[in-house]
């Protein structure tokens, strides 16, 4: 029987020991005889689960004392929302670097829960169609009167294949949406203001999203809105204002103490770069493939690229499932090809995907 590797971009795989793990006891969850879906968010053993995967996190982020973890509902999409109601008031502006597809989804969604004069957005994306290379230019703001609550982007866009590396130099606090990139490779988690990511990606399964929050953020002025996505609620609650998602939660813990185990972020970040750049030097020197993406802006995460003869997809996706290369499919927004190459995917993995490109 063919080894199956997933590339799916979200719900993505999840790391194999993590998986046994759960499956071993899913039914009898630190020896209590039930499974951890069944027990209590407000008894001992779940509230130890909760607090060792904020340490955990804490520790592999390296996340100072003055920001909070709040471990929420929803997906990345959930948080588009709560960054305007968090943060922007009645008067609040905010400016939203567009550099690819979920950046853009952001904004039009930020552009729906307040007039859209609050909102302003700075294309960074010098590409105007699909034959041109996709690469990103960050702005200067020097001299920048303006004046915003935030500024918000995308670090890795997981539909258009760009991965930003840069620093920004925002006289404003800064917002990620690091969905697809969290854990993925080191950063300094001091230069932002907040940092949130839905959690199928490198996290765990779907579900469940994190945000971690500066302290001297939620003394702006809020919007109403749900109280479940308020931040200064979940702070009062310990993410716990209801019922949350306590299994996705269990696996991120697991998923959290894997990662610690083989090494932290900055061991998996070398092995990221080695997978991402034995797959891209295989399309590069392809006859079949091209990558569009500008060298200095590939994704590490999220590896986009297109057959030259079009015609061919459908049997080029075809033959790579009988060779067990699942999930190869481009985003419906974009089509062509994507191979995500998250943390929980091996070396393996890619070598084999990479050894068929060559082959096709």
């Amino acid at each position: 029987m063919t080894k199956t590797y997933n590339f799916c971009a979200g719900p993505a795989m999840i790391p194999e020991p993590v998986m046994k793990k759960a499956q071993a006891e899913l039914i009898n969850w630190n020896g209590l005889g039930t499974s951890v879906m069944e027990v209590s968010h407000r008894d001992k053993p779940f509230l130890a689960l909760a607090k060792q995967a904020e340490i955990d996190l804490r520790e592999l982020m390296n996340i100072p004392d003055n920001y909070h973890v709040f471990f929420m509902h929803g997906g990345g999409r959930a948080q588009f929302a709560a960054v305007v109601n968090n943060f922007l008031g009645e008067q609040g502006r905010a400016l939203y670097l567009i550099s690819g597809q979920w950046s853009q989804l952001a904004a039009d969604e930020a552009k729906k829960l307040v007039p859209e004069e609050q909102i302003d957005t700075v294309s960074i994306s010098n590409h105007q169609n699909k034959d041109e290379t996709k690469s990103v230019t960050l702005p200067d703001f020097t001299g920048d009167v303006r004046q915003f609550r935030y500024l918000h982007y995308c670090p890795n866009e997981t539909v258009d294949g760009i991965e930003i590396f840069d620093d920004i130099d925002s006289p404003w606090p800064i917002i990620a949406d690091m969905s697809s990139n969290i854990l993925s490779r080191d950063i300094d988690v001091s230069k932002f203001a907040v940092i949130y990511a839905g959690a199928q990606k490198n996290i765990g399964p779907s579900g469940l999203s994190i945000a971690i929050v500066r302290e001297d953020m939620l003394q702006l002025p809020s919007l109403p809105q749900p109280t479940i996505f308020s931040y200064q609620a979940q702070l009062e609650n310990n993410s716990m204002y209801n019922t949350p998602p306590t299994f996705a939660w269990y696996l991120a813990a697991e998923v959290f103490k894997w990662l610690k185990q083989i090494g932290g972020v900055s061991y998996i970040e070398k092995i990221n770069r080695d997978k991402a750049e034995l797959l891209y030097a295989a399309i590069d020197a392809s006859d079949n493939f091209y990558n569009d993406v500008a060298s200095q802006n590939r994704s590490l995460m999220n590896v986009t690229f297109h057959m030259k003869d079009k015609s061919k997809q459908a049997h080029f996706l075809t033959e790579a499932e009988s060779h067990g290369l699942v999930a190869l499919k481009g985003h419906r927004f974009v089509g062509g090809l994507r191979a995500s190459i998250y943390n929980a995917m091996s070396m393996e993995g890619v070598n084999t995907l990479a050894q068929f490109i060559k082959r096709y």
